[in-house]
């Protein structure tokens, strides 16, 4: 199962058969899934110990819900063949991903191949095409095959990795520490390629994350001002970074419209992918974009579905053993607190990226989450005096943290638009 999924992660990232052509028209990622699947369903590793596991295919049904409340109930079988994927490789991941060792093997994976990635994009930049065929785009950012034909999806690719290739560089020796350091350098100059400001941004959240978790908020704040200074000097992108940019402004605009949507529809929202069907430009925000498709039902689920994963990480972070009735527990946390935080760090840099673009259902990110729930499920397990979540218990939280954030995304549109005017 584990080898299985891993290549099937590697299908999804690098993609071969996108671009060789003895691999084009081959169905080898539907194959190798399926394997990998037939492998779970007889594996004693299965497991369903998160909310995660339940919240998931709910959030799928939705999304076929919403296309039959919007006249087309043929569109219920066209979401699950495009969203099903994504939630077999999740249930797999997960259950694959409850031992530490391959916890760190799936993100040597994940890395590795964000390295040929940034790799291609540097071989771009200089003589104008990559080994794909794909050329540079028209503004001279980086681009990719596949679902990373969008520079800012390899940016949300590239911050994603880059903490956890910093994780992998502090464990390893010498040579070790040389050859992950230099890739990390390779994927922020990846995405200084991208010129990506969502995944600026989001390197910027990182370092400001990890900072205040080490030396608190004050320090953090500082050098967040001094590193966004920098990136406006580094970017003529970052240099724009107002809501009266043609750009940005497109963006508010299409908030806008998104939350338009959401008030005429919403209960299961507009159908999943009908976006663009009211609004020329696509969202541009993972968040809108998930309101406006799958209404107030799939929009609750999906927050439930993000907030329990940075919940997870976090309550490994902050667990205080009871040396008195786990005296285990006390050493264990100190091995397990640097992956949380690794992860941690990982998701607040990929979902703050995902903030300015409409990817709630790109399968990257729930293959990122679903090493992130494996590693937890099995944290409880290697800490047994931790707290674990349970799906029946507190759930109703999520629906005032629902509207909360919903109201929050109403007043920012609006401070937005009357700043833009």
């Amino acid at each position: 199962m584990f080898p299985l999924i891993l290549l099937y992660l590697v299908l999804t990232i690098v993609r071969p058969q996108d671009y060789m052509p003895a691999l084009i028209g081959v169905p080898v990622l539907p194959v190798v899934l399926i394997l990998a699947f037939l492998c779970w369903l007889g594996s004693k590793e299965r497991t369903f110990a998160a909310p995660q596991f339940a919240i998931l295919p709910v959030f799928m049904l939705v999304l076929m819900i919403s296309q039959a409340t919007n006249g087309w109930t043929g569109g219920m079988l066209d979401q699950a063949a495009k969203f099903g994927p994504t939630v077999i490789s999740f249930f797999i991941l997960a259950a694959a991903c409850t031992q530490k060792r391959r916890v760190e093997i799936s993100m040597a994976v994940i890395v590795l191949c964000s390295f040929v990635l940034a790799m291609h994009g540097v071989d771009q930049s200089n003589s104008g095409v990559g080994w794909t065929g794909i050329p540079v785009g028209e503004d001279g950012r980086i681009q990719y095959v596949g679902i990373f034909n969008d520079p800012n999806d390899l940016g949300l690719l590239f911050v994603a990795s880059v903490p956890m290739a910093i994780y992998l560089g502090r464990k390893s020796g010498a040579l070790g520490k040389l050859f992950w350091y230099a890739g990390t350098l390779l994927l922020l100059y990846g995405i200084r390629l991208t010129d990506s400001r969502g995944a600026m941004l989001a390197v910027l959240v990182m370092a400001g994350v990890y900072v205040w978790y080490r030396r608190g908020a004050m320090l953090a704040a500082v050098l967040g001002v001094v590193g966004l200074t920098v990136m406006k000097l580094l970017s003529s992108r970052m240099q724009d970074l107002d809501a009266g940019e043609e750009s940005a402004n497109g963006r508010v605009d299409a908030w806008y419209s998104g939350l338009h949507m959401f008030m005429s529809h919403p209960l299961f929202g507009v159908g999943a992918g009908n976006f663009t069907e009211y609004n020329d430009l696509t969202a541009h925000n993972s968040f809108v974009l998930v309101l406006a498709e799958a209404g107030f039902a799939g929009y609750v689920l999906w927050l439930a579905f993000v907030g329990y994963s940075f919940w997870m990480m976090w309550l490994v972070l902050r667990y205080k053993p009871d040396v008195a009735q786990f005296p285990e527990d006390a050493a264990q946390w100190q091995i397990e607190r640097p992956l949380a935080l690794t992860l941690f760090i990982a998701l607040c840099g990929m979902f703050t990226t995902a903030f300015f673009l409409s990817r709630s259902y790109m399968i990257v990110l729930y293959l990122i989450l679903a090493i992130a729930v494996g590693y937890f499920v099995g944290a409880r397990k290697r800490m047994p005096g931790m707290a674990n979540y349970r799906i029946t218990r507190n759930w109703w939280r999520w629906v005032p943290a629902a509207m909360g954030s919903i109201a929050g995304l109403y007043v920012l549109v609006a401070i937005l638009l009357r700043t833009a005017g």
